[in-house]
C-alpha cells in the first residue's frame, strides 16, 4: 500500500498544528504556552489564527477541559491512560465545543478524521463516543 499523505483543509491544518504543539508540551511535561512560544520562535513561520486560538484557549482552560474529558470517559480509560494524540485531540475538540461557535458536527468530524490519520485504529470510534457524550453533557450558558 502506498503511503499517501492526506489532503487537509486550512482549518484541519490549523488543528493539526495545534495538536503538534499540545502533543509536544504533553510529551515534555512542559507548559503549553511556553512550548507554543518556543515553536513560533524556532519555525519563524506565521501561525494560523485558528492554531493560536486553539493552543492558547486549551492552555487557559486546560483544567476545565480535562475535567470534561474525564467526565466523558469510563473509569477503565482515564485521561492519563489515553494515547497522547487522542488526549490532545479531545482537548482541542472540547475547547472548540465549549468555548467557540464552531458547529459541533464540524468539531467532532475533524477530531475523528485526525484520529483516523494519526492515531490507533480504535481512536476514531473512541473519540467519536467521548465527544458525543461530552457534547450531550455540555454546560449551558445563560
Amino acid at each position: 500500500m502506498a503511503d499517501v499523505k492526506p489532503h487537509y483543509s486550512s482549518q484541519t491544518k490549523a488543528r493539526k498544528a495545534a495538536l503538534d504543539i499540545l502533543f509536544m508540551a504533553d510529551q515534555r511535561d512542559a507548559s503549553v504556552s511556553e512550548t507554543f512560544a518556543e515553536q513560533r520562535t524556532l519555525s519563524g513561520n506565521t501561525v494560523r489564527e485558528l492554531t493560536t486560538d486553539i493552543v492558547l484557549g486549551v492552555a487557559e482552560h486546560q483544567m476545565e477541559i480535562d475535567q470534561r474529558i474525564a467526565e466523558s470517559t469510563t473509569m477503565n480509560w482515564p485521561l492519563e491512560r489515553m494515547p497522547c494524540v487522542d488526549r490532545n485531540l479531545a482537548r482541542i475538540a472540547i475547547y472548540e465545543l465549549d468555548y467557540t461557535e464552531t458547529p459541533p458536527s464540524a468539531v467532532i468530524s475533524e477530531a475523528v478524521r485526525l484520529a483516523g490519520d494519526l492515531s490507533t485504529d480504535e481512536s476514531p470510534a473512541f473519540l467519536n463516543g467521548l465527544l458525543s457524550k461530552a457534547l450531550a453533557a455540555k454546560p449551558t450558558t445563560n
